[in-house]
């Protein structure tokens, strides 16, 4: 690995907690949404904690399992899911600390989905197949689940007292979930108007407003300004994508038409970039080049050497890359590979929320 040049100085770096791990389980979206819960404590003054991330997963797991069979069986049966199931999750089953529920079984150290999401996926599809559902089918769900990640406790302590998921949500987190706004941007839906937005993560059928292309940096730059942090989905496929570096951006050449040398100095020193339009935007989205990868936190901003600027975002992959679990995106990138943000709606500036008729 060609050592990096890249010298990032931080501008806003806003309040969240550790860097944690997902370990093998895409429930990135779940360790997102939860950070950014967490960071959003801190913005109250409240004291965070670590929020069960495996708590939310499973139960947005089984509100995926209804929808499967609502849809006769019509729906994508893997890990993924978009930030705003957490907001979704929490407002219908609250929450808890990973402390109550951590989904770790025996001397497991990290969370591992391999063979309970086959085994999940097994049941739904013979129960679809079979196409009575019995009416104790979610109790052999749920068995099925605790199995791998343990049964959920009715009741747990924190910090000395009884709390139920609710309660814990309620008194302890502290959240609306009414005060968050989805935003993503097409242009095949009338802009500044809600759209379900057709991704195959998109399980619940959110709706989020549609934004300008320009506007996506501009809603990330006023929010961290007030204080405000983000959560972000993208694509990571984008070989501008270095997780290994640190750094995401969009190359102003095509890594078809690299030298084996600049493909080796792509993350070395400050990058030139392409120019993105909002039509080339659409036709990446359009073909799959761009597609639902990954979730991550924006929470804060940094400038390089040269003065160019980029989000300082907080991943959920442990610490192991050249940040320490941070990466280094460019407003570039931002702007092209942008899925979803998630937001307080005060985050907005007054202008911005009246354009969207939220109040």
């Amino acid at each position: 690995m060609v050592r990096s040049e890249l010298v990032f100085t931080d501008i806003i770096n806003l309040g969240c907690t550790a860097i944690k791990n997902q370990g093998a389980s895409n429930t990135c979206w779940s360790y997102t949404g939860n950070s950014f819960l967490e960071s959003e404590m801190l913005r109250m003054g409240k004291k965070p904690i670590e929020i069960s991330q495996i708590y939310t997963a499973r139960q947005a797991y089984l509100e995926k399992a209804r929808t499967y069979f609502r849809l006769h069986g019509g729906l994508s049966l893997k890990e993924g899911g978009q930030v705003l199931d957490v907001l979704n999750t929490y407002r219908k089953y609250g929450a808890m600390p990973r402390s109550a529920y951590s989904g770790l079984r025996g001397n497991a150290t990290y969370n591992d989905f391999r063979k309970l999401t086959p085994a999940l996926n097994t049941m739904l599809k013979v129960l679809v197949k079979n196409k009575r559902l019995k009416s104790n089918w979610e109790q052999a769900y749920r068995a099925t689940v605790d199995a791998y990640l343990g049964e959920l406790p009715a009741t747990f302590d924190y910090n000395g007292t009884s709390y139920t998921a609710r309660t814990f949500a309620d008194q302890v987190i502290g959240i609306n979930p009414d005060d968050y706004v989805g935003l993503a941007s097409v242009t095949d839906r009338p802009y500044y108007a809600p759209f379900v937005l057709l991704v195959p993560d998109n399980w619940s059928f959110d709706r989020f407003y549609n934004v300008q292309m320009k506007d996506l940096t501009l809603i990330i730059d006023q929010a961290l300004e007030q204080g405000f942090t983000v959560a972000w989905t993208t694509d990571i496929s984008d070989p501008g994508f270095s997780w290994r570096y640190g750094i995401a951006y969009v190359p102003e050449k095509s890594v078809d038409q690299m030298t084996v040398e600049e493909k080796n100095r792509m993350f070395v020193k400050p990058p030139r970039e392409k120019k993105v339009s909002p039509e080339e935007r659409q036709a990446a989205f359009d073909n799959w080049e761009t597609t639902d990868d990954h979730a991550m936190h924006i929470v804060g901003l940094a400038k390089d050497q040269l003065g160019k600027e980029y989000y300082r975002v907080k991943n959920s992959w442990g610490k192991s890359n050249a940040y320490n679990g941070y990466l280094y995106v460019s407003k570039e990138f931002v702007r092209f590979k942008t899925l979803t943000l998630m937001l307080h709606k005060a985050g907005l500036n007054p202008d911005f929320r009246s354009k969207l008729g939220l109040s």
